[in-house]
């Protein structure tokens, strides 16, 4: 089962340098097993060339324990970890440093809801989280960053697989999704939808969606009633 999540960790960060993501060593994919108990995670600084399977580190959820793997870890683990043992719909996770969600997130922007392709995969505004204090970026940094994800999800009273990323402000965007490859797909969509905001508000700062279209086109694709693409 591991070996399994293992190869497709693997690949979905191998599918992260494909779609012009990362460069260098920048971004992390991890999956979570369906049991649950352990996460498979790419290590920290490890180049993309030529990484495979057997270089995924293996995390035990609960206790943060390292299981299997000759690296460390990615730096993000414990980010991660917070999401996975919150939100038990999340089954793949994504954290990036694409160029137009950075952006959003060092602006301490919302990435708006302004047109039909957002709408078709995030029900509504992607929001960015608050500043980080300095006394929870001096101790337990990463955990309290996956903490102020969690806390502005709450606060906003959404479900995170209704508008499935954030950008945590000053940092970058992190997506997630029923598995690894589905979380790579919404970080790759947030990246474009972010460029799209961008030029738009370039052309009118005003701009914006009504609220009927925004539903249309998502409960299409996501809704009880859906009927776009194939059964």
């Amino acid at each position: 089962m591991l070996d399994e999540l293992k190869k497709i960790v693997c690949d979905a960060n191998l599918e992260l340098v494909k779609k012009g993501m990362v460069i260098y060593t920048w971004g992390n994919v991890s999956g979570i097993s369906a049991d649950r108990k352990y996460m498979v995670i790419k290590p920290s600084g490890l180049d993309y060339d030529n990484m495979c399977p057997d270089d995924m580190v293996v995390i035990e959820v609960q206790t943060a324990k390292i299981i299997e793997g000759k690296w460390k870890p990615s730096s993000d683990t414990n980010t991660h970890l917070e999401l996975y043992r919150k939100f038990p719909m999340m089954g793949g996770i994504v954290h990036t440093h694409s160029v137009n969600a950075v952006a959003f997130a060092q602006a301490g922007m919302n990435i708006s809801a302004l047109g039909t392709t957002h709408a078709d995969y995030f029900y509504g505004d992607i929001p960015c989280t608050r500043d980080l204090t300095k006394d929870e970026v001096e101790s337990s940094y990463e955990t309290n960053t996956g903490k102020v994800i969690i806390e502005t999800i709450e606060k906003k009273g959404y479900n995170p697989m209704d508008i499935p990323g954030i950008v945590v402000k000053n940092h970058g965007p992190f997506a997630w999704g029923e598995n690894p490859f589905n979380a790579v797909y919404n970080a790759v969509v947030m990246e474009k939808i972010a460029e799209m905001d961008l030029k738009t508000f370039q052309l009118n700062i005003n701009a914006e969606m009504k609220q009927y279209i925004l539903d249309k086109h998502y409960m299409r694709k996501h809704g009880p009633n859906a009927y776009y693409g194939q059964k």
